[in-house]
């Protein structure tokens, strides 16, 4: 079996008109540095021409692989299919667009082999992007800085390098290819490091995400948090909440009782306990405490006795 140097991992959407020269520009880096290169593309169900370029370059180029899915999943799950595909020994991943460069895979190359980092994320500090993207894109990377504590400029950029261990020690799902930095660091890669990077102005097309990206990538982020955080102990979310929940609930029943009591034996004419409304909040308080608890024990006992396993429709492949 060949070794590689790089295996280049595009995936894509309806990019028929720069895969061409997308594949020719990483040929010619790959010959200018002597680099065995292989290109890993993964047709996201795309409605175009597109597989039918990739089925061309793949008859001039035994060093392509392809994979094709019968519908659009999303880039997630592009990526993982990409991951599982790829032998070379740093994994370089961009988009089919055209807006990052190839030229950057030599020195992104260099700093996984030589300086040791399991992850390089690449940072468009100059952007060629409408105003309406580049403030969001802005105050994404700023609350995912926060909340995962890791200080890179562009979580977003889809230019980024890998130690091939870790993409096979990773599972990329849904829309969580925005923070694959956090999946690394919680798989125990915390070498991650960035790099500036050209962006380039779309030559061909349009882009395929809209400002809902933002929202869903932020549900996302605190998704990820908190699974990361709990997914291995849910009963130390859920039971401490309720366990904190029932205490609060069955203290101020007792408070409640107490002073229906005391008013009772110094003569005192005091209102029915049921209706004072803190007995309800009371009661509501232990009833979702309660709830709260069940819900991290069957958490356990789910995590104990499954586990996930994601499968995607894919439809056709080239020298995989």
């Amino acid at each position: 079996m060949q070794k590689f140097d790089v295996s280049v991992v595009i995936p894509l959407f309806n990019e028929e008109e720069s895969l061409p020269e997308l594949h020719a520009w990483i040929l010619r880096v790959a010959e200018a540095n002597a680099l065995k290169i292989e290109v890993v593309f993964v047709d996201d169900g795309s409605t175009d021409s597109s597989w039918k370029v990739i089925e061309g370059i793949s008859l001039e180029d035994a060093n392509v692989k392809a994979v094709r899915f019968r519908r659009n999943h999303g880039k997630s799950a592009a990526l993982q299919v990409g991951f599982g595909v790829a032998t070379g020994e740093v994994v370089i991943t961009m988009d089919a667009d055209l807006q990052d460069s190839p030229d950057e895979i030599p020195d992104l190359r260099r700093m996984v082999v030589d300086e040791g980092y399991d992850l390089i994320s690449g940072w468009k500090k100059k952007r060629y992007d409408p105003i309406s993207k580049t403030i969001p894109t802005k105050l994404f990377n700023w609350a995912t800085r926060k909340i995962s504590g890791i200080h890179l400029h562009d979580f977003n950029c889809g230019l980024k390098a890998y130690r091939l261990e870790l993409v096979k020690n990773i599972e990329v799902y849904g829309e969580l290819h925005r923070y694959i930095p956090f999946l690394a660091r919680n798989a125990g890669y915390t070498k991650i490091g960035e790099k500036v990077v050209q962006h380039r102005a779309r030559k061909y097309g349009t882009t395929k995400f809209g400002l809902e990206r933002f929202i869903n990538g932020f549900l996302d982020l605190v998704t990820l948090a908190f699974v990361s955080k709990f997914s291995k102990r849910p009963m130390h979310f859920f039971g401490g909440l309720g366990l904190l929940m029932f205490v609060f609930g069955f203290f101020s029943a007792l408070l409640i009782g107490a002073g229906k009591l005391y008013s009772l034996s110094q003569g005192v004419k005091a209102i029915l306990v049921t209706d004072n409304p803190w007995f309800y909040i009371a009661l509501t308080s232990m009833v979702l405490g309660t709830q709260l608890f069940l819900a991290g024990f069957i958490a356990e006992m789910i995590l104990r006795n499954t586990a996930r396993k994601t499968e995607y429709s894919v439809g056709e492949r080239i020298h995989c």
